[in-house]
């Protein structure tokens, strides 16, 4: 009969396809991970097809699954249920894209610090291609970052759409409206690094309009763009949302411009668990705080 350990090992190779990347999941040796597997075949028969890079479940292994994401549920409301407090003690890992922590984040941890008092929230602020590669790596349990990813591990929630816009210092830029590409192109450009979709797109529409911006500076540090734009460096790339203080002062402005740029939609995204596990919880917040923030803003 197959027990809960078996079971848990059992459902994060079928989530993952991977013995390897199993074995990092749940803490163990790769072999510990192929004999529980191989214990589970001996007693219900052919569970996985094995492959050059990875493993499929076979028919009788989808069965499998239902059930065992069944008992590791049951398995979290037991745990909660018996623990004295009801609450589940730990640290969550979690991966924040700096535009969020401008706009919402203490709002999360002080949700989560009501919800979940047990947990210790470990913050990486990073830009959303390396999360989603330490999410992969099981290097972090929760990223807030630009989605959907689409990768068959991992689970997207809905956050939040945050428009991106042309941003200046007063006077930097003629009074022209609307203003061409090519009017924007005279100026330097501070915008996200190379590998993130503003950039991107940037360079995109550079290329298709056969124009040569003259600089494009980039930078992880969304404080440093700012700054950047602040001291008339150029013109800033970013969401309006994070510099409404600057917007309202005066001392940045919305350009008003013929090309458009295409909203950052944000996901809370993790990999697949049971329900209840503190993990999912925690996308549940980030969700309901996000939403409150967007109906407020």
């Amino acid at each position: 009969m197959a027990d809960f350990r078996s079971l848990e090992v059992f459902y994060w190779v079928a989530t993952l396809s991977s013995f390897r990347r199993a074995s990092e999941q749940v803490n163990t040796t790769q072999p510990a991970v192929s004999q529980r597997i191989a214990a589970l075949e001996h007693e219900y028969g052919t569970l996985f097809e094995r492959r050059s890079r990875d493993v499929a479940l076979t028919e009788r292994g989808r069965v499998l699954l239902g059930f065992a994401e069944r008992f590791l549920a049951l398995q979290s409301e037991m745990i909660a249920a018996l623990d004295e407090t009801g609450r589940t003690t730990g640290t969550l890992r979690l991966g924040v894209s700096e535009t969020i922590v401008h706009l919402w984040l203490s709002r999360f941890i002080e949700r989560m610090r009501a919800e979940h008092p047990g947990i210790g929230v470990d913050i990486t602020v990073d830009i959303s291609p390396n999360m989603q590669a330490a999410l992969v790596a099981n290097e972090l349990d929760l990223a807030f970052l630009v989605g959907p990813i689409t990768v068959p591990s991992l689970v997207n929630r809905p956050l939040f759409q945050a428009p991106v816009a042309w941003i200046a210092a007063p006077g930097l830029v003629p009074d022209e409206e609307p203003l061409s590409l090519g009017a924007l192109m005279r100026h330097p450009l501070v915008t996200y690094p190379r590998n993130t979709s503003p950039y991107v797109e940037l360079r995109d529409l550079v290329l298709r309009a056969n124009l040569l911006p003259s600089q494009i500076h980039t930078s992880a540090s969304l404080a440093t763009i700012v700054k950047m734009g602040i001291e008339r460096l150029g013109i800033c790339v970013i969401p309006p949302d994070v510099v409404r203080d600057e917007l309202s002062s005066g001392v940045l402005r919305v350009l008003p411009v013929e090309q458009a740029l295409s909203d950052l939609t944000f996901t809370a995204t993790h990999a697949k668990r049971s329900e209840g596990h503190f993990v999912v919880d925690a996308a549940r917040i980030a969700e309901e705080v996000a939403r409150d923030w967007a109906a407020a803003r």
